[in-house]
């Protein structure tokens, strides 16, 4: 008989006004599914993150089917799994963890989730240059889905370029060398000017982190931008490019695949993606109008 009944969670910090909660819960409904998701809040426990194997082995040991994994816990949590699919080796990085038969087994589903997103919202995009901006968890994930996509080459950029220099290192023993290569802030005026498109993958334009990665000036027509914040699904990125004349893609796509992603390997059952996007413009949107701004 096929399981009906999960329980699972998310291990991370600052995760009060996550949407995946709603996003698995909504769609396990529609399928008649028992399906209860967790929040696991570091913060909230007063735990640092190097804990998160305490909490894997917690949720394990409470009869949880799975756990999601997000800032700052998806390298930390490696070491404490019995194994990792091949995606989520090769990127260093876990933020799906299934239990199954006593073992707990890693996944990536950011690289999936953005790559499905990217071919849907710019499916003829040219990707011969692209311009990456942030070089942290979320953005080794997207930089593995663009050049997985066809990307000729990306240049990333981060305000750390130590971390920079790594991911590039990592891309190109992935992919090939030449594929990648690390560049400071101040070269971004010049990187963009001869690019076809723009990955951002920091914090900035959340509620939290306001404005803009760098000058409005710099955007041009000819550019796509993509987005991987999705609260607010428009940041003000998005808005000054698309006044610019830039194709664009919000965060909401990725973050929709993922977690569909990350739903079917909980369940075994296919979730219906439509649905969910159209969850998520709800479900944002609310967030914005209930805060009485972005959020």
């Amino acid at each position: 008989m096929a399981k009906d009944s999960f329980l699972v969670g998310l291990i991370g910090s600052g995760i009060g006004p996550s949407l995946s909660p709603a996003l698995h819960e909504r769609e396990a409904d529609r399928q008649g599914l028992r399906y209860l998701y967790r929040l696991i809040d570091i913060d909230t426990l007063g735990v640092p993150a190097q804990a998160v194997g305490d909490l894997v082995r917690a949720a394990r040991d409470l009869g949880f089917d799975g756990l999601n994994i997000t800032h700052p816990c998806k390298q930390l949590v490696i070491e404490h799994l019995d194994g990792l699919d091949a995606q989520a080796e090769a990127l260093g990085a876990v933020n799906t963890v299934v239990f199954e038969d006593g073992r707990a087994v890693g996944h990536n589903t950011d690289v999936t989730g953005f790559a499905a997103s990217f071919a849907r919202g710019l499916p003829d995009a040219p990707l011969e240059r692209v311009v990456q901006l942030g070089a942290g968890g979320a953005g080794a994930a997207v930089a593995h889905a663009t050049l997985t996509l066809g990307a000729g080459a990306v240049t990333v950029v981060d305000a750390l370029p130590d971390r920079a220099a790594d991911l590039a290192g990592a891309l190109n023993r992935h992919f090939g060398v030449g594929r990648a290569t690390a560049a400071t802030p101040d070269r971004l005026p010049a990187l963009i000017g001869r690019a076809d498109g723009i990955v951002h993958a920091t914090p900035t334009g959340m509620a939290a982190h306001p404005g803009l990665p760098f000058p409005a000036e710099v955007l041009h027509p000819g550019l796509w931008v993509a987005e991987v914040v999705y609260r607010p699904l428009e940041t003000e990125l998005l808005r000054t490019a698309r006044a610019v004349g830039c194709a664009t893609l919000d965060g909401g796509g990725m973050a929709v695949f993922q977690a569909a992603d990350a739903f079917r390997l909980f369940t075994g059952r296919e979730p219906d993606c439509g649905r969910m996007l159209a969850d998520i413009a709800e479900l944002a949107g609310a967030a914005e109008s209930s805060a009485g701004t972005v959020v």
